[in-house]
C-alpha cells in the first residue's frame, strides 16, 4: 500500500539539546497511526514538524508526494490538523469560523457553502452552525475544529488529543465521527492520546516515542505479543516506565525558548 506520510532521519534540536533524535516511519494511505509517549517525549515537536509549524534541524518528511520542506504549501494543503490546545474564534458563529478556514486554505468560493455544509453535518453541527462557538461545550468545540480540519478536503487529518478532557460519551461520539471519516472517505488519521484503550481500539498501526527515539512499532498486538502484554496500556507502561512525567520539564522550556528564538 502507499505511504500517505513518510518521515526519514528526523531531527530537532533546540540549542544543545535534542529533542527528536533521528526517527524514521512511514504511515500508509487509508490506515489509522496512533503516535503515542509520555510526556515530554518528543510527541508535539515531531506533529509541530509535521504540520510545518516548526522546521526540522535535519531529516526529511513526504506529505502526500510533497517535501514539507521544499512544498510547504502543497503540503499544508494536503493535511488538516486539530492541535491539543483550543484554536477556535469564541465570538465567531461556528459557520463563520468554518468559512475563514475556507478562505484561508483557498477553497474555490463556488465550492465553500457545500463543503461547509457537508463538514457540519459530519459532525452533527449543521443545526447549531449559527451559535456562537462560546455558547458551545468542549465535545462541540472539539467537534467543530474537526469539521473546519475537513473543508478543504485533505488527505491526511492530524489529530493532537482529541479527546482530552472530555466525558466518555462525548469521547466515544468524536471517535466514531472519526472512524467513519476513516472507513467512508478512506481518510488517513494520525493521532495522539494518552487514553491508551482509544488507541487500541482504532489504531491499524501505532509508534511508542520515548526520549526523543521511537522504541516500538508495529500493530497493537505485535507490540502486545513484543512486550509479552495483555493491552497496550502495559505495553506502553512496560516500555515507558511507569514513573510519572513532568509535562513542564526541561525539555519543554528548552523548546519554549527554541520556538521564541525563532519568532
Amino acid at each position: 500500500m502507499q505511504n500517505i506520510l513518510s518521515v526519514q532521519s528526523l531531527i530537532k534540536k533546540f540549542d544543545d539539546f535534542t529533542a527528536v533524535k533521528n526517527i524514521s516511519f512511514n504511515v500508509e494511505a487509508g490506515s489509522i497511526f496512533a503516535f503515542l509517549g509520555p510526556n515530554g517525549a518528543g510527541k508535539s515537536t515531531t506533529i509541530k514538524m509535521l504540520t510545518t509549524v516548526l522546521k526540522p534541524t535535519s531529516g526529511e518528511i513526504i506529505i502526500n508526494g510533497f517535501n514539507v520542506l521544499k512544498e510547504q504549501d502543497k503540503a499544508r494543503a494536503s493535511f488538516g490538523i486539530v492541535f491539543q490546545d483550543p484554536s477556535l474564534d469564541d465570538e465567531l458563529t461556528a459557520y463563520e469560523n468554518v468559512v475563514y478556514h475556507a478562505v484561508v486554505y483557498k477553497v474555490p468560493k463556488k465550492e465553500r457553502a457545500e463543503r461547509i455544509q457537508k463538514a457540519l453535518e459530519i459532525v452533527g453541527l449543521w443545526d447549531r452552525r449559527e451559535d456562537y462557538v462560546k455558547n458551545y461545550s468542549g465535545g462541540m468545540k472539539r467537534r467543530l475544529e474537526i469539521a473546519r480540519a475537513l473543508v478543504h478536503y485533505p488527505k491526511i487529518l492530524f489529530l493532537d488529543e482529541p479527546t482530552v478532557g472530555l466525558d466518555p460519551q462525548t469521547r466515544n461520539s468524536i471517535w466514531d465521527h472519526i472512524k467513519k471519516l476513516n472507513e467512508e472517505r478512506n481518510m488517513t488519521i494520525f493521532l495522539t492520546t494518552h487514553y491508551m484503550e482509544e488507541a487500541e481500539a482504532i489504531a491499524d498501526q501505532v509508534a511508542v516515542i520515548d526520549h526523543g527515539k521511537i522504541i516500538e512499532s508495529g500493530t497493537v498486538e505485535e507490540i502486545k505479543r513484543q512486550t509479552e502484554t495483555e493491552s497496550l496500556e502495559e505495553a506502553f507502561l512496560k516500555l515507558t516506565g511507569r514513573n510519572i512525567r513532568d509535562d513542564n520539564g526541561t525539555s519543554r522550556k528548552r523548546m519554549m525558548r527554541g520556538m521564541g528564538r525563532m519568532r
